[in-house]
């Protein structure tokens, strides 16, 4: 029951985890909907000077989280290290990946 109260009772939380799925989706539909090759901003990540872009995304994810995880508590089962670990984890991964696909591709 708690699930269906949720956009009642934690309001900030719902909306902006509604808002991201909604620009995640819409990102994924208009790649779908391409089928004629890359444009606008795809073709800024994936030209010539993609690996610049990669690499300030790198630099600014280890400065966030490097500090970011750093304010938060580490102890006790509630903490939000955790969360905020896996996120860092995964969020990196994606990026690095991009640089080494741009990288490599060029």
């Amino acid at each position: 029951m708690e699930l269906f109260q949720l956009p009642f009772t934690h309001i900030p939380e719902f909306w902006a985890s509604a808002g991201i799925v909604t620009v995640m989706i819409l990102i994924i539909l208009k790649a779908a909907m391409t089928a004629e090759g890359p444009t606008g901003w795809v073709r800024r990540i994936t030209g010539p000077n993609g690996k610049w872009v990669f690499a300030g995304l790198f630099i600014a994810w280890a400065v966030v989280f490097g500090i970011g995880l750093q304010l938060v508590p580490h102890e006790g089962a509630n903490s939000p290290y955790g969360g905020l670990g896996l996120i860092a984890l995964f969020s990196g991964f994606f990026i690095m990946m991009g640089f080494l696909w741009a990288v490599i591709g060029e």
